[in-house]
């Protein structure tokens, strides 16, 4: 096997994880940095009021980014499985 083509597996691989874990990380700073402003300006420190609004903003977005996340995963899954022969033989 050619070591471009594993270099090329494998950055592939890195873009779509990046592209899986965007919609909830994404989510959870934009929400985590809103609650941080709110907390600012009222002078509310609870932890709670921190973490529970960011778990159930990062729960929707996966709830709606699930189905994308899933059917891109078994995407790259099925074309690295169509890709075994090739790689095998040379």
């Amino acid at each position: 096997m050619d070591p471009g083509v594993v270099l090329d597996i494998a950055r592939e691989s890195m873009v779509l994880a990046a592209k899986l874990a965007a919609p909830v990380l994404v989510t959870a700073l934009v929400v985590g940095f809103i609650m941080s402003l709110f907390q600012s300006v009222t002078q509310i420190q609870e932890m709670t009021l921190a973490f529970v609004p960011k778990a159930i903003a990062a729960a929707l977005a996966l709830a709606i980014a699930g189905q994308w996340m899933i059917s891109s995963l078994i995407q790259f899954t099925t074309s690295l499985w169509e890709r075994i022969p090739a790689l095998v033989a040379g």
